[in-house]
């Protein structure tokens, strides 16, 4: 039986893939302790389409996890989420232009929110840890962000 379901974004992939990016090591020491520690990895459809803007699919390790379409719930949980987010950032004076759009970040949260075995979303985003935060302030999301910047040890209690 799984130890937990982890979502992982966009970020995490890129960092994952490029050997000189400085978080490259901390992305291979969590992928591999969740492999190692029976977690289940999933990745949305939406962080495929952001990753094939400059990368191909066939780069994604994807025989190591699932597959997370975008669907109705997760629509209508992302609209709930990003009007969160709007609201809070007009208060603090934000300019938000009539044509933004929910963010890809947000309908990632709203799908780790709705899928019940999610436990874990995995980023390396700034922007996206902005963003959580503004929506905890109001909605307490079910699942722990994880941020890579931090070690998997530090994180998940590990000594070794």
């Amino acid at each position: 039986m799984p130890k937990g379901c982890v979502l992982l974004d966009t970020s995490f992939f890129i960092r994952l893939l490029k050997e000189d990016d400085r978080l490259h090591q901390n992305a291979i020491e969590y992928f591999k302790y969740f492999l190692e520690n029976d977690y289940t990895l999933k990745v949305s459809t939406i962080a495929i389409s952001e990753f094939c803007v400059k990368g191909t699919v066939d780069m994604l390790p994807l025989a190591n996890m699932q597959i997370l379409p975008f669907n109705y719930d997760h629509a209508v949980n992302s609209g709930r989420l990003g009007e969160i987010v709007f609201r809070k950032k007009k208060e603090r004076g934000a300019v938000i232009t009539p044509r933004t759009v929910v963010p890809n970040d947000t309908k990632m949260f709203a799908q780790a929110d709705i899928e019940e075995e999610i436990t874990h979303y995995v980023s390396a985003d700034g922007e996206a840890t902005k963003v959580f935060s503004l929506i905890n302030e109001e909605y307490k999301m079910k699942f722990d962000y994880v941020d890579i910047s931090v070690s998997h040890r530090q994180v998940f209690g590990e000594l070794f």
